[in-house]
């Protein structure tokens, strides 16, 4: 029975060739994702604008019942809920933004709408309610923010040790590169962004450091085993050499991501809608933009090489 191949082995596509579109492209996506940011700016959600979480307990478990709950809900006008089945009980977090009015007890009216409507439909029982305040959601950006910046400089400074400072650059850039995307689509789309979405972009960065791993280690493997061959043509069979194992591993991420996406409801649609776009964005930077830019950056084959011995001349190639 033959093995199925959608990448067969003799591949040999020119990635470097086009490496300046590539950058083009690159930098007008950026641009266009950083433009789209300040303009339109981001849907936060309530985790970090700030808003009202109530809890109601229904009579029987009410995870068929979530989207018939939510619509309920948004119908009130205080605008797009978010939900949360408590694990193991019949209770439901119910995450509602700020009310626009200045009235000290507009927030008492919401809820008590709320809780109203969903007896009402659902016989639910209402069980609490807490305000998350705009300081709290302010430390929430901040450290969402943070631990983003941290993750790509600490995977900076990771490929600089283990390879060369090149490679520790070109992984900024296109890390960079993909966390943008991921922003810039959200507010492109003005779906809501949340600590969802910031674990998403984490696992983002966290899938393209793998796959640009995979691919700098054989960079690595052929510059010491090629030592006079062009830097363009030991890039592109690099990446040719690595490409089944990269666009087999990108398109079983995706089909699992589409049914995700297809049966996860409302609730997961947003983390899965990044990281599919994460996954696209983080193989084209994979293979077209940090491995190029190598070249640009001035890698050389025959990294740290060893000096001649005294005694015999001979060059020590391990």
């Amino acid at each position: 029975m033959r093995l199925l191949k959608i990448i067969p082995d003799n591949t040999n596509i020119g990635f470097v060739r086009v490496r300046h579109i590539a950058f083009a492209v690159t930098m007008l996506l950026t641009i266009a994702a950083v433009a789209l940011v300040g303009v339109r700016g981001l849907n936060m959600g309530v985790d970090f604008v700030g808003g009202v979480s109530i809890e109601e307990k229904f009579p029987s478990p009410p995870q068929a019942h979530l989207d018939t709950i939510r619509e309920t809900v948004h119908q009130l006008g205080f605008g797009e809920p978010a939900l949360q089945q408590l694990g193991g009980q019949n209770s439901v977090t119910i995450r509602l933004p700020v009310p626009k009015s200045a009235a000290p007890d507009a927030v008492n009216a919401m809820v008590e709408s709320v809780k109203t409507a969903l007896k009402a439909k659902f016989n639910a029982d209402f069980t609490t309610y807490s305000t998350v305040s705009g300081k709290v959601s302010g430390e929430l950006v901040n450290k969402g923010v943070l631990a983003v910046v941290l993750a790509i400089i600490g995977i900076a400074i990771f490929s600089w040790f283990r390879y060369e400072w090149q490679f520790g650059v070109s992984t900024a850039v296109a890390i960079i590169h993909d966390v943008l995307m991921a922003i810039g689509f959200f507010a492109l789309t003005q779906m809501v962004f949340d600590l969802n979405i910031v674990a998403a972009v984490l696992t983002i960065i966290g899938y393209s450091i793998n796959d640009k791993m995979v691919i700098d280690d054989r960079i690595r493997e052929n510059m010491r085993k090629y030592r006079k061959m062009g830097m363009s043509e030991l890039i592109d069979l690099s990446v040719n050499e690595t490409l089944p194992r990269t666009v087999m591993t990108s398109l079983t991420i995706m089909l699992a991501l589409a049914a995700l996406l297809i049966f996860g409801g409302p609730v997961l649609r947003g983390f899965t809608a990044a990281m599919m776009l994460g996954i696209v964005v983080g193989t084209y930077s994979s293979i077209y933009v940090s491995s190029s830019l190598l070249i640009s950056l001035g890698l050389k084959p025959g990294p740290r090489e060893e000096k001649p011995s005294a005694a015999t001349g001979a060059e020590r190639i391990g």
